[in-house]
């Protein structure tokens, strides 16, 4: 060695939390499960899905992302990535971006003690029939649940999607 590598093994560096994400940090790490979906113009499927929630430490935001895949084969569904940022009042600001082009910005709420996120689009982007989607996750026996509502041109606000997932 000439002196310019060091040979002790790198540590790993532990990030704090910054103090906005702290009620959320529950939503850090990756989540696997399966999921449900359907809606009156499609027919039902069942998926796959892991979603990871990470965080830099240094800003109040949490980075999320999300793939799904068909359960018999593991061909590629749905993906869709985007940042989550939590408020010191209780209230939540999230843009997702769609592996379909669509564009969701939406706002809602957190109750940190009941470890549920309530959220509500505010715009839909770029999406010629999608005019509104919801989305709640909730902690159940160490399980996220999510259900995801979704209105079109040509049906109200209805149940589209609804998975559970493991902590990894």
């Amino acid at each position: 060695m000439d002196g310019s590598e060091s040979s002790a093994p790198q540590q790993a560096q532990v990030v704090a939390v910054h103090p906005a994400v702290e009620p959320l940090s529950y939503l850090l790490g990756t989540w696997r499960g399966q999921g449900e979906g359907g809606f009156p113009t499609i027919n039902s499927f069942k998926y796959g899905e892991q979603l990871n929630f990470s965080h830099p430490g240094n800003k109040p935001v949490i980075a999320y992302s999300q793939k799904t895949w068909k359960l018999n084969s593991g061909e590629p569904m749905h993906a869709e990535s985007g940042y989550w940022r939590p408020k010191p009042d209780g209230t939540i600001e999230v843009v997702i971006a769609q592996s379909t082009g669509l564009v969701e910005v939406q706002k809602g709420t957190y109750d940190a003690e009941e470890k549920v996120v309530k959220l509500h689009s505010e715009l839909v982007g770029n999406a010629s029939k999608v005019r509104e989607i919801t989305r709640v996750f909730k902690l159940v026996n160490e399980e996220l649940v999510y259900v995801v509502e979704m209105a079109t041109s040509l049906n109200s606000l209805q149940p589209h999607l609804k998975a559970s997932l493991t902590k990894l």
